[in-house]
């Protein structure tokens, strides 16, 4: 990691600044020589202590290798080390990182080619092991989490797949830590975003999930009908041994139709019978009554036939008696 050595660079200047002024100082008193002497000392003085002082963030870690072996960890803050013979390697950051990963073209359990995409969060515990246990280990973390992604999609059904996100999400978890683990890696989570699957196998899938639908839906009107039919039998029960009431609600049924349609209703005379009606005459005089009592409806005519028919036709009709 990249570390800022803004305050090493302050010091040198300072250091350096201070040296080059008491140079001048002493250049008409001691002689060039002295002077010169002077700033080449104050040179070195602030080399070195701008290699010796180090800050590191609040985040960082700072290994410290002595003559190529570990000697400690320093950070947060000002701390100082031996130029030369101390070296900083590595500064690590032990916040939570994220790293994206992902898995194309694996195939399932079922034998479906996959994409899937997943975000790790991990974090530094041991800056020690990290740093000298393995080489790179942001790319190793990384090679482990797709690695182990592939797996878990071998070993898994597309439709837990589709279906359990998270219990994939803790099972990679899993692995992932236990394979990081001895680099002093934590793994927080793992979230799984995305899940494709060929376009062939999806359009497949929406007209079955359609079919489900439209069987539900199948399923829900036959039941509605199964209770209907069941109304409709208790109404039956009613008028039964009710001849009466039966008339009385037919011809409440079609006295509201006659009202609010105004149209031809075509009625059986069995039905027109039973109703005592007194036949087709009966029941013209019954449309022409409606017809006439909605005259917004049936302005002046009854379906094409001009005023004077009313009185013919009405003429007619008490011919019978």
């Amino acid at each position: 990691m990249r570390h800022n050595g803004s305050f090493g660079v302050l010091v040198f200047v300072i250091i350096a600044g201070l040296g080059e002024t008491l140079a001048f100082l002493v250049n008409d008193i001691a002689g060039n020589v002295v002077a010169i002497g002077i700033g080449v000392v104050a040179f070195v003085v602030a080399m070195i202590a701008s290699s010796a002082i180090r800050v590191a963030d609040q985040w960082d870690r700072a290994v410290i290798l002595r003559l190529g072996q570990f000697h400690a960890l320093k950070g947060p803050g000002l701390f100082f080390i031996i130029p030369v013979i101390d070296a900083i390697p590595y500064w690590i950051d032990i916040r939570v990182i994220t790293t994206g990963f992902k898995a194309e073209k694996t195939l399932t359990k079922d034998t479906v080619p996959v994409d899937v995409d997943a975000v790790l969060f991990w974090k530094v515990v041991d800056p020690k092991k990290a740093a000298l246990d393995v080489a790179d280990y942001q790319s190793a973390i990384g090679w482990a989490s797709q690695t182990a992604l592939r797996d878990v999609i071998g070993k898994t059904m597309l439709s837990d797949m589709l279906e359990g996100r998270d219990k994939i999400s803790g099972l990679l978890q899993k692995i992932i830590d236990e394979r990081t683990e001895p680099w002093g890696i934590n793994v927080i989570s793992v979230e799984v975003k995305d899940v494709l699957i060929p376009s062939g196998l999806e359009d497949a899938m929406s007209m079955q999930a359609q079919a489900e639908r439209e069987r539900q839906a199948r399923v829900i009107l036959g039941d509605a009908e199964r209770q209907i039919a069941e109304k409709f039998a208790e109404a039956g029960k009613s008028y039964e041994h009710n001849p009466i009431a039966f008339h009385l609600r037919a011809m409440n049924m079609l006295y509201e139709g006659l009202k609010e349609n105004a149209t031809i209703v075509i009625v059986p005379s069995t039905a027109v019978e039973s109703m005592q009606l007194g036949g087709l005459a009966g029941m013209t005089a019954l449309t022409m009554g409606l017809g006439q009592e909605s005259p917004n409806k049936l302005p002046g005519r009854v379906h094409g036939l001009p005023e004077q028919t009313n009185g013919h036709q009405q003429s007619e009709l008490k011919q019978p008696e």
